[in-house]
């Protein structure tokens, strides 16, 4: 099969607004939107500060543009690399961005009282959140969601079905927020000292380096829907993509959990989460 080239700016307008993620993002922003207001009326713009804001915008940004931009058909179709990168911004990056901007009073008020009410009084979701939040759950369902879709039978039969990747996507995003509620404990329940957390971070990042090993020290292709692909863009080659993909792992798990432990390792540990309660002017 004769390969030929293609160049990276013919992908530049091929931005594919697809529903799901621009619905999600819609809800993700309108209930953080509500929660953030509600607080600031009962006079704590301290836990729903402009800086919050930005920071969860950010966050949803970063998790929902690489699935609409030019990023999504350049990555399904060309380079592991790209779809990598897309990978570790949904799953690692964007999360992370959101659980630091809900941290402290302001991850109670996320879903409205009337939504709030009933499920804190449902015994079987509070028993499911508290046995997925458990430090060695998450790590473990972590492991397994991220080591099968990894998989390369699974990774190259979502490429060929949009529904799975679409399911693939989802988890990455589900088990990504649940690995940084874990190490940021946003509600502050101290489940977690300083030490124990930088220590699930570690174990995160080893787990994550073992993957990315796996791509940068191959010898050869390991995923066929990449490796036969006709066109190679920028020509890059099949394994120079692949050990760019695992370079872009690596690279970002270093950054965001290399940046949350030296933060961590310099904060005092955190208290359980502070009633909120409206001043005495607001409730006369």
């Amino acid at each position: 099969m004769r390969e030929h080239t293609l160049a990276l700016s013919g992908f530049a307008r091929q931005w594919s607004p697809e529903v799901w993620p621009l619905v999600v993002a819609g809800i993700a922003l309108a209930l953080f939107l509500q929660g953030f207001i509600r607080l600031r009326r009962r006079g704590r713009p301290d836990c729903a500060s402009w800086g919050r804001l930005g920071m969860f915008v950010a966050g949803v940004a970063v998790s929902v543009l690489p699935l609409v931009s030019p990023m999504d058909p350049l990555s399904d179709d060309y380079l592991l690399s790209v779809h990598m990168l897309e990978h570790v911004l949904l799953g690692d990056a964007g999360p992370a961005l959101m659980v630091c901007a809900v941290r402290g009073p302001l991850v109670i008020f996320l879903l409205p009282p009337w939504l709030l009410r009933p499920l804190a009084r449902s015994g079987a979701i509070r028993r499911l959140l508290g046995l997925v939040t458990r430090p060695a759950a998450s790590l473990s369902i972590w492991a397994i969601v991220m080591g099968f879709w990894h998989v390369p039978a699974a990774y190259d039969y979502t490429l060929d079905h949009q529904r799975v990747h679409d399911i693939e996507h989802a988890t990455f995003a589900l088990v990504g927020l649940l690995v940084w509620v874990g190490l940021i404990d946003p509600a502050r329940h101290g489940r977690l000292g300083v030490p124990h957390r930088l220590v699930y971070a570690l174990v995160l990042f080893g787990f994550g380096q073992v993957l990315a090993d796996v791509l940068l020290l191959s010898f050869h292709p390991l995923y066929g829907s990449y490796a036969n692909q006709p066109a190679r863009v920028a020509g890059i080659s099949p394994l120079l993509d692949q050990r760019l993909a695992g370079a872009v792992m690596m690279v970002e798990q270093a950054v965001t959990l290399g940046t949350f432990s030296v933060v961590t390792y310099r904060r005092r540990p955190l208290g359980r989460v502070e009633a909120v309660r409206k001043p005495a002017a607001a409730r006369r």
